[in-house]
């Protein structure tokens, strides 16, 4: 063994810390979800056309998935740190430059936007491992708890907003004044220290690839086919209900159910499942609600429409624990944001396939059971690769 410094600084853990840390949570939703809820007004308001559109909200999921390999990197390049606050600029400025002029301009100004998010996606596990070490489980639920929260509130609250202040352009614009909160009380938040002298072993290089490890693909496979069944949950869902017989309204308000449950276990059960020896018993434990609920919705999605978005919304839940799952299955901060890079670069490379192969079988076989058969194989692999990672193991 021999004596090696970690990274020179390492963050202060403090009360405004951690509110820095939900600050930034609450905005990495907003920015995608705010969109969605008056794209059409956008659209038409544009001129711009249907495949305008589909580039305009493919292009988050590619952020997501290309972050994983440059967040590690820039954080190890100018710190942590000031790598959390460039992700804050740039979801800031990113949500101002989209409404200034016409189309490229908003994909643009949403590239930048998702590129920040994307960022801060990968680093505040790392945050929370690195400062918060002994409160693990109750910042990851704070923090998937404001990501949550904040991803429904941006759908909720932007048409209002919109018609309060005149139009879509303000009405987005406005989720910039959060973001820029966020990234003041960050700065104000950050405080460093010099790190301790730790010794490691030797053979254990810092900059050492996780691409062989099979803890880092286990753990990646359970992120991405979780992420998988929420994606084509959330953009498939209202139609397979309102082709039931459920009506427009209420299947949105269906999906905004699902969504608001896993506030409430990522608060009470992610600190509780924290502190167990293995997680895995709670994953498959959610896992089994949203299996019940997909199945119903396979066979009768009109006969009891509440009971099936409440067990689906329970099993969704599951995101919370494959957050924490990223901290707890890593030693260090920098094992933890290479972790979270792979984890988060290729789970949302899968979320983005996965409603797209599901809409695909539905137009080729005209129903949705073909379909369904793909949301319950990953709904069993994420079971299967959740129960795998949640063992108290390392990367």
């Amino acid at each position: 063994m021999e004596k090696e410094h970690s990274p020179a600084r390492v963050l202060v853990a403090s009360g405004l810390l951690g509110v820095a840390v939900v600050l930034a949570a609450l905005n990495l939703r907003p920015a995608v979800t705010s969109v969605g809820s008056v794209l059409e007004e956008v659209r038409n308001s544009l001129h711009a056309s249907s495949t305008w559109a589909g580039a305009l909200t493919t292009v988050p999921g590619l952020c997501f998935a290309a972050a994983g390999g440059t967040a590690p990197w820039v954080a190890r390049r100018i710190g942590l740190p000031a790598a959390v606050s460039v992700a804050l600029a740039l979801l800031t400025g990113g949500l101002i430059v989209r409404v200034l002029d016409g189309p490229f301009v908003v994909v643009g100004g949403t590239l930048v936007a998702t590129a920040g998010i994307a960022l801060a996606n990968v680093l505040i596990p790392v945050v929370v491992k690195d400062a918060f070490l002994a409160r693990i489980g109750l910042m990851s639920g704070l923090y998937t708890g404001a990501l949550q929260t904040g991803g429904a509130v941006g759908s909720a609250a932007t048409p209002p907003i919109d018609v309060a202040l005149g139009g879509w352009r303000p009405g987005l614009a406005s989720w910039a004044v959060l973001a820029g909160v966020a990234l003041m009380v960050w700065l104000l938040a950050a405080r460093t220290r010099p790190a301790p002298v730790v010794e490691v072993d030797p053979s254990d290089s810092g900059r050492r690839s996780l691409l062989g490890n099979r803890l880092a693909w286990t753990v990646t496979l359970f992120f991405g086919l979780q992420s998988c069944m929420a994606y084509i949950v959330m953009g498939w869902l209202p139609a397979v209900f309102i082709d039931a017989g459920v009506s427009r309204g209420d299947a949105g308000l269906l999906l905004g159910l699902i969504s608001l449950l896993g506030l409430p276990v990522s608060l009470f059960l992610v600190p509780i499942a924290a502190r167990a020896r293995t997680q895995s018993w709670w994953v498959v434990g959610l896992g089994v609600f949203g299996l019940v609920g997909t199945v119903g919705v396979m066979v009768a999605p009109g006969q009891a429409p509440l009971v099936w978005s409440i067990c689906i919304g329970i099993g969704m839940s599951v995101f919370s624990l494959a957050i924490m799952t990223i901290t707890l299955r890593a030693r260090t901060g920098e094992d933890t944001g290479r972790l979270s890079g792979m984890a988060q670069g290729i789970g949302y490379l899968l979320a983005a396939l996965g409603p797209f192969l599901f809409g695909l079988l539905h137009q080729l076989t005209g129903g949705w059971t073909v379909p369904f058969v793909l949301l319950l194989a990953a709904s069993a692999g994420q079971m299967i690769f959740g129960w795998l990672a949640g063992r108290p193991r390392f990367v």
